[in-house]
C-alpha cells in the first residue's frame, strides 16, 4: 500500500511539475474573448499577422524610407519605445517610418518559432507588402535593436543601412572572450542573472521562473530601480507620461512576448554577431551602433568589443547616458541623422 501511493504521490508531483511549466495559450487578436484589431495588418508566409503603423511623410514622397523595431514590453506605438519622430528632422530628410508590433506584442500574432532569422525576414515581408523598395533602412532600439543583427545576417542585400540603438547583447554569443562576457554577466544583479542564465541553459523553465513566488523573477518586467542609470530614473517619468495613454503592450499574454523574447534573446542563436560581414565593402550604406556608458542593462564594455570586432560599425558611446538616452530629443535627432551624410 505504501508503495502505490508514493507512485500516486510522485506521479501527481510530475503532472504537477509539468502544468507548472505550460504557459496558457495567448489570447489571440480578433478571436474570442481576445483583443480587438484597430490597426493595418498584413498576412505573413506562415499566416500569421503583423501589426504596423506609418509615420513620417508619404511613402511616394519620401527619400528615405525606415523600418522601426520596438524594445522590450513595448510597441508600434514607442517610437524608439521612448519618443516620437521629432517632426522638422522628419521633414528636413523626408523619412518615412514604419514601425511594427513583433510577435506576440500588440496586435501582431505569435511566433512559437521565432528566431533572429524569422523576425528578419517578417521585416522584408513588411518591407515588400509595404512597396518600399528593394532597400530600406533598419533602426531598433533595445530588444528591437539585437533584432538588428538578424537583419544583417539574413538580409543584408535589402538593407540602405542599419541603426542599433542599446542593442540587448547575448551573454553567449561565442565572439566574446569568455573573461570579458563573464565580467559582464556578473555586473546584472543577481536575480536577472538568474533568468538570463534559465532563459540560455533551460528555456523550457522560462515561463515558471518568471511566475513563481519563490525566487525572485525578472528586474526587467518588474521595472526595478536597480536596473537604471542615474539619468535612466530621470528620465523615467518623461518615459511613463509619454506613454500612458498607449495601448498595452501584452494584450495576448506575456509569455509569447515578454518570455519569448527572453528565450529567444538569450538562447543558442545560428551564428555569431562578430562573424558577420560588412554588408557595404563600398560604403554604399552605414551601419551605426549606439551606447550609453553608465547603461545598466547593457554593458558598454560588450558593445566596445563588438566595435573592435566589426570595425565598419559606426561606433558611438555617450558619455554619463544610460539605457534610455534616445527620450532625450536630441540624442534622437543625432541617431535619425547619422545614416543620412552631411546631416549630422
Amino acid at each position: 500500500m505504501i508503495k502505490e501511493i508514493t507512485v500516486v504521490l510522485c506521479l501527481g508531483l510530475a503532472v504537477w511539475a509539468y502544468q507548472a511549466t505550460q504557459p496558457p495559450p495567448p489570447k489571440l487578436c480578433d478571436a474570442p474573448g481576445g483583443p480587438p484589431v484597430t490597426a493595418p495588418r498584413i498576412k505573413l508566409r506562415d499566416g500569421r499577422h503583423l501589426s504596423y503603423k506609418e509615420n513620417g511623410v508619404p511613402r511616394e514622397k519620401a527619400k528615405a524610407n525606415i523600418i522601426l523595431v520596438h524594445g522590450f514590453a513595448s510597441t508600434k506605438h514607442d517610437i524608439m519605445s521612448l519618443t516620437d519622430p521629432i517632426p522638422h528632422v522628419v521633414e528636413e530628410l523626408q523619412l518615412y517610418i514604419v514601425s511594427f508590433d513583433r510577435p506576440g506584442y500588440g496586435e501582431s500574432d505569435p511566433d512559437p518559432k521565432r528566431t533572429p532569422k524569422s523576425i528578419a525576414l517578417d521585416i522584408e515581408e513588411l518591407a515588400d507588402h509595404l512597396g518600399l523598395g528593394s532597400k530600406f533602412h533598419v533602426m531598433g532600439f533595445s530588444m528591437g535593436g539585437q533584432v538588428v543583427w538578424g537583419c544583417l545576417k539574413y538580409i543584408p542585400h535589402r538593407l540602405a543601412g542599419a541603426t542599433l540603438i542599446a542593442p540587448v547583447v547575448n551573454y553567449w554569443w561565442p565572439g566574446f572572450p569568455a573573461n570579458l562576457s563573464t565580467e559582464a554577466y556578473y555586473r546584472q544583479i543577481p536575480q536577472e542573472q538568474w533568468v538570463l542564465s534559465v532563459a540560455h541553459h533551460t528555456p523550457w523553465l522560462t515561463y515558471w521562473w518568471n511566475t513563481q513566488k519563490l525566487f525572485p523573477a525578472s528586474s526587467v518586467i518588474a521595472r526595478k530601480p536597480e536596473i537604471f542609470s542615474r539619468q535612466d530614473l530621470e528620465l523615467a517619468s518623461l518615459v511613463a507620461e509619454k506613454s500612458k495613454d498607449r495601448p498595452q503592450a501584452t494584450p495576448q499574454g506575456e509569455f509569447e512576448s515578454l518570455h519569448r523574447d527572453y528565450i529567444v534573446g538569450f538562447g543558442r542563436w545560428e551564428f555569431d554577431p562578430m562573424e558577420l560581414e560588412n554588408p557595404f565593402p563600398n560604403n554604399e550604406g552605414s551601419i551605426h551602433l549606439w551606447q550609453g556608458d553608465e547603461d545598466v542593462l547593457v554593458p558598454a564594455s560588450l558593445q566596445r568589443y563588438i566595435a573592435q570586432r566589426l570595425p565598419w560599425i559606426n561606433y558611438h558611446e555617450l558619455p554619463g547616458a544610460g539605457h534610455l538616452f534616445p527620450a532625450i530629443p536630441h540624442n534622437f535627432e543625432q541617431i535619425l541623422k547619422a545614416p543620412f551624410p552631411g546631416k549630422e
